[in-house]
């Protein structure tokens, strides 16, 4: 691997540690030449994975990329890349047990807001914004609404203020 920080190509494994879903290997690298240490991850590869867009176009399903989705849904949200990161090996798992060699967008995205409303329910709504091509605030507002809210319980919650009475 070359390394971030000077582009060498030496350098050593320092620790290798298999993921929670058994599907990745990570490794602690460290630089030979500056000492610098780094992070990769191994996994398999799903090279014959394809997206069928939804203009009929096909493209290699990417990791990535869907990672890259997530994080952009979680930006400035208090996610860490660890809990993305496992939310894409479980969707790439499901994809996997579908055990098809193409797959639909509309069978991705729906995996994707499943995790993100478990993960972040912002997160979940920016996603789904552009995953449904939301075209007005009427739709923001009623998925906004369609989310369970955890932990809150009108039942339970005090008064704030005493009624008054007239």
């Amino acid at each position: 691997m070359r390394c971030l920080k000077c582009n060498s190509l030496d350098d050593k494994v320092i620790d290798s540690r298999m993921s929670k879903d058994g599907l990745s290997i990570r490794r602690r690298r460290e630089c030979l030449a500056c000492g610098f240490r780094f992070t990769t991850y191994e996994q398999l590869e799903h090279s014959d994975l394809r997206v069928i867009k939804r203009d009929g176009t096909r493209e290699p399903f990417r990791r990535e990329k869907l990672l890259e989705g997530l994080v952009k849904a979680c930006e400035k949200r208090p996610v860490s890349i660890e809990s993305l990161e496992s939310a894409v090996e479980a969707i790439m798992g499901e994809l996997a047990a579908e055990g098809l060699r193409e797959i639909p967008t509309r069978m991705i995205g729906p995996k994707v807001m499943s995790k993100l409303k478990k993960i972040d329910p912002v997160a979940f709504v920016r996603y789904a914004s552009v995953y449904r091509q939301f075209q007005d605030v009427g739709e923001f507002i009623d998925e906004i609404e369609s989310l369970d809210r955890p932990g809150i319980d009108p039942t339970t919650q005090p008064d704030l203020f005493e009624p008054t009475s007239v």
